[in-house]
């Protein structure tokens, strides 16, 4: 027959122990995948915050343009090479593009 005592370390942890792995998760989730997103979120609104005429944009439907004029929640867009120009909201701009000849 086992002795009581040899079993007590086998039983199930309780209060606080029992969390650990739980907290430890939800840390790991926090550091992998929230806090890398928020920091993209963050540094997208400063890109939309800093927009101006004249700048080269491409859209998240991948239209390359050159912005001719901003109003609250659209901007107008010159696509080359006829110089059409579309209007678009502020939230499909994906990123601000660098001329390659600078």
């Amino acid at each position: 027959m086992i002795p009581i005592a040899l079993l007590a370390p086998l039983a199930l942890p309780t209060g606080f122990a029992s969390f650990l792995p739980i907290l430890l998760m939800i840390v790991v989730f926090y550091f992998l995948l929230i806090r890398p997103q928020q920091n993209r979120q963050r540094k997208w609104q400063s890109m939309l915050g800093n927009l101006k005429p004249g700048d080269k944009v491409t859209t998240t439907g991948g239209i390359r343009g050159v912005i001719v004029s901003i109003k609250d929640d659209a901007i107008q867009l010159r696509i080359p090479p006829d110089n059409l120009r579309i209007e678009v909201v502020k939230s499909a701009i994906a990123s601000v593009t660098q001329d390659e000849a600078k």
